[in-house]
């Protein structure tokens, strides 16, 4: 399943987190933990931001511009609509060329719809297009071993993939990152996130 037929898929479901009973508070500590690695305070980038702006909120606040990614449209419109201010992109982060460098990039429940044959190298581009001392936070499926799969969980079918647990740390150390924290937030389900800061 190709980024684009992902966000097809969330165009269905955006209702799900315009649902008062969506968590809003969903990934925010996390987040604050990762932002107090962070000295500078210029341009932020949420890859796969959807709809809500919770980290876009967040972000404008702790002093950083934020600029909003997804590849669904139906997400971006009701984003821009809440945070006309704030840039968002339309695009599918494997194949847009980032064209600025960042002090804080966050791929929070996004990354892992990536294509596995794309992980690497798109985890590759977002290290790159970090300031030094910049961080990135996102989170994946804390699998022992790298695999995709599809499921209908939410309604239609959504794809996902992973590195692996060791798979994403042994990258991260590869590209020269120093690993900031990791964690099972949601055990016993393999929901894990990933603090990494360029060194």
């Amino acid at each position: 399943m190709k980024p684009q037929q992902v966000g097809q898929a969330y165009n269905q479901i955006t209702h799900l987190w315009e649902s008062e009973r969506f968590n809003m508070n969903n990934g925010i500590e996390q987040h604050k933990k990762a932002i107090a690695f962070v000295d500078a305070r210029g341009k932020a980038l949420d890859i796969g931001c959807g709809c809500t702006g919770r980290f876009i909120e967040l972000l404008s606040h702790e002093g950083f511009t934020p600029t909003g990614l997804d590849v669904s449209t139906e997400m971006l419109k009701i984003a821009q609509k809440r945070y006309p201010d704030t840039d968002f992109v339309l695009a599918d982060i494997c194949e847009y060329t980032l064209p600025e460098k960042y002090d804080f990039i966050t791929g929070w429940d996004s990354i892992w719809h990536i294509p596995l044959s794309e992980q690497r190298a798109v985890l590759t581009k977002i290290v790159e297009s970090l300031n030094v001392g910049g961080v990135f936070i996102f989170s994946f499926g804390g699998t022992a071993a790298e695999g995709d799969h599809t499921d209908d969980y939410m309604g239609p079918d959504v794809y996902y993939s992973s590195l692996g647990t060791n798979g994403f740390l042994s990258l991260f150390i590869e590209l020269g990152c120093v690993i900031r924290h990791l964690e099972f937030d949601q055990h016993p389900e393999l929901h894990t996130y990933l603090i990494v800061q360029k060194a």
